[in-house]
């Protein structure tokens, strides 16, 4: 069983074109920890960088799981995005459907994955690593 949590920080310059945002992944695994932060030079807001860090999560913990386990493997998605986890409860979201879709076959490389909308106090560990990261690509 993995827990994957994901969190999303946008800088805004008042001109949307300018706004960098970067994301910040957390992975636990039995006791071991692993943090991602990546830059993500295409999310111009704060919704799409939330959607983007959590298909590079996906990705990331795809990566990490032995190709053996793929398909046995449980996984508890965490985000603080209430946008992101109304999305993926309903399989559909207005202006962000392709993310939508995009998430839901990285899912499908799972036995279960369990989405859940947990309060921002609740995901710290990849607030702080969003907002490291954002602060490095600056």
């Amino acid at each position: 069983m993995y827990k994957l949590y994901t969190d999303a920080a946008t800088l805004n310059h008042g001109d949307q074109e300018h706004d960098q945002s970067a994301g910040g992944i957390l992975i636990l695994n039995q006791g071991h920890q692993t943090q991602l932060k990546v830059p993500l030079a295409d999310a111009h807001d704060n919704h799409t960088a939330e959607f983007s860090t959590c298909i590079a999560g996906l990705r990331a913990l795809i990566e990490r799981v032995p190709d053996d386990d793929l398909s046995k493997t449980i996984v508890f998605y965490y985000t603080d995005s209430k946008i992101l986890a109304d999305s993926l409860d309903k399989q559909y979201a207005k202006h962000y459907q392709s993310f939508v879709d995009t998430i839901l076959q990285l899912e499908a490389n799972f036995q279960l994955v369990m989405n859940q909308w947990i309060p921002e106090s609740a995901n710290m560990g990849a607030h702080e690593l969003a907002q490291q990261a954002l602060h490095q690509s600056k």
